[in-house]
């Protein structure tokens, strides 16, 4: 009895080991585990539950990461789509490893049966019965073990296709941070030439300051070495009696014009020749701007002129005509800058008898070019008037005025306050005052539209003809003349 059972494993063991091929692996050392449920189900207990839950893993991790796509960093989005791609990764690895099981199992499946088979031709009764059985239950294992491989494969290529997924996703994603970080380096480059460019324009604007400032520290030096010399030259008591000198030089050259004058009255009447004639009348003043003209009596039988009409016209130096001069009817007249360059001649007359004087030379401008000259080169000047006539009627007040003189036009204020302001125009009216008096050298007539005129007596008469001389240059400019009422005719 001891020999036959130890034939039967000797024999046992030899038919059970050598149907195996040499080239199977083993992923172990042991059975792998079963049990019988109801119905005589084989129910395999799970080794691992992180191998069958490592899908639902990467499937809610996925689902997290297509969440918070919107709201994550580049740089985030790429770390977790590297993560899955590791998930995806590592399940591959235990897909494999199961089909390494399940060929294992396969081998040791087909290993049992062949020996159960053996078996059964030796057993006979009760334990053929059990053999029968456990041969049915090792074909319903592989049926089962058969339905798990579909569901590995299937798995598989799930596994694959996230796998596939995850990979693209994450090349995007790496794409994605390049070429966010290749802007970002561009931006700050170009941030950081923007910067070097404001320093360097910074530091030539301020090497420029230091240059000029320094050309203007050195330029007032001079002007006040300049001044400092002349100074030491000129002490206060020379030029005080070069000022003195000056003055009565004046007087002299004024004396010695007023002569010349008569002198040259005298010798246009003894080249006329005609003594018959008596010589009433005579223009008396000297032939400038800022100067007065008057008419005076020659002759004890000359009628007064306070009983005779007076009517001033200008001629021309070219051919001699006639061009009168509106408003001008007394026996005063002062020069405007429209006479420059003109003789003036009057005419008297009294009893059904015209008398007829004139300026022995043209007007001159008394040096008033290059004064009007700088003042254009501003944009406005203002000259301190008083209003003598308002619309004709005369004005009480002789409160300081201030008349602007633009470029573009005309303005009297008082302190604050704004009474006449005009552009130039075709109706503005500008000229010396012509209704007699002292005062008629610094007096300006100044029509500023149809039906309001004004008079105006400036400071002194430079004033009174540079102030003319601006306006007409500017409305000049402007395409206007102005002049005074006689300009149409």
């Amino acid at each position: 009895m001891t020999r036959l059972t130890h034939d039967y494993s000797y024999a046992t063991q030899k038919d059970a080991v050598s149907p195996v091929s040499t080239d199977v692996f083993f992923a172990s050392s042991r059975f792998p585990h079963y049990k019988i449920g109801a119905n005589n189900q084989i129910v395999e207990v799970k080794e691992d539950a992180e191998m069958s839950s490592m899908k639902d893993m990467v499937a809610r991790e996925t689902a997290l990461l297509l969440e918070q796509q919107k709201r994550l960093s580049v740089r985030d989005l790429a770390s977790k789509f590297e993560k899955g791609l590791a998930a995806a990764a590592k399940l591959s690895d235990e897909a494999r490893l199961k089909e390494a099981v399940s060929l294992e199992k396969h081998v040791l499946l087909k290993k049992l049966r062949d020996t159960l088979e053996a078996l059964r031709g030796r057993v006979a009764g009760s334990n053929k019965d059990d053999v029968e059985e456990a041969i049915a239950m090792v074909e319903a294992l592989a049926v089962h073990l058969t339905q798990r491989e579909g569901e590995l494969i299937q798995e598989k290529a799930e596994v694959k296709k996230l796998a596939t997924f995850l990979k693209q996703a994450s090349n995007d994603a790496k794409k994605l941070v390049d070429e966010e970080r290749a802007f970002a380096l561009a931006e700050i480059e170009n941030a950081r030439k923007a910067v070097q460019r404001v320093e360097e324009a910074l530091q030539e604007h301020e090497r420029m300051s230091r240059a000029s400032g320094k050309q203007d520290l050195d330029e007032l030096m001079k002007e006040v070495q300049e001044a400092r010399r002349i100074k030491m030259l000129h002490q206060p008591s020379r030029v005080m009696d070069m000022e003195h000198e000056l003055r009565a030089l004046r007087i002299q050259l004024a004396e010695k014009s007023k002569h010349s004058l008569q002198l040259q009255k005298e010798l246009a009447i003894t080249r006329k020749g005609d003594k018959k004639t008596p010589h009433l009348y005579d223009i008396d003043g000297t032939e400038a701007l800022g100067s007065i003209l008057f008419i005076y009596q020659c002759s004890d039988s000359a009628p007064e002129l306070s009983e005779c009409a007076i009517q001033w016209y200008r001629l021309m130096p070219e051919n001699g005509k006639k061009e009168l001069i509106s408003g001008a009817t007394k026996s005063v007249y002062a020069p405007e800058p429209c006479d420059v360059g003109r003789m003036l001649q009057a005419e008297i007359s009294a009893n059904d008898q015209t008398t007829t004087v004139a300026t022995s030379g043209p007007v001159d401008p008394a040096g008033l070019g290059s004064y009007v000259e700088a003042l254009v080169r501003r944009h406005d000047t203002e000259f301190n008037v008083v209003v003598i006539q308002m619309n004709g009627a005369d004005h009480d007040s002789h409160a300081i005025h201030v008349l602007h003189i633009g470029k573009m036009r005309m303005k009297l204020c008082r302190a604050k306050t704004t009474l006449v302001k005009e552009y130039y125009s075709n109706s503005m009216q500008l000229c010396g005052a012509r209704g007699g008096g002292n005062a008629a050298a610094q007096a300006v007539y100044w029509q500023a539209k149809a039906g309001d005129s004004l008079v105006l007596a400036f400071e002194s008469e430079r004033e009174r003809n540079a102030a003319i001389m601006l306006a007409r240059r500017f409305a000049f400019d402007c395409n206007i003349t102005l002049a005074g009422p006689d300009a149409g005719a």
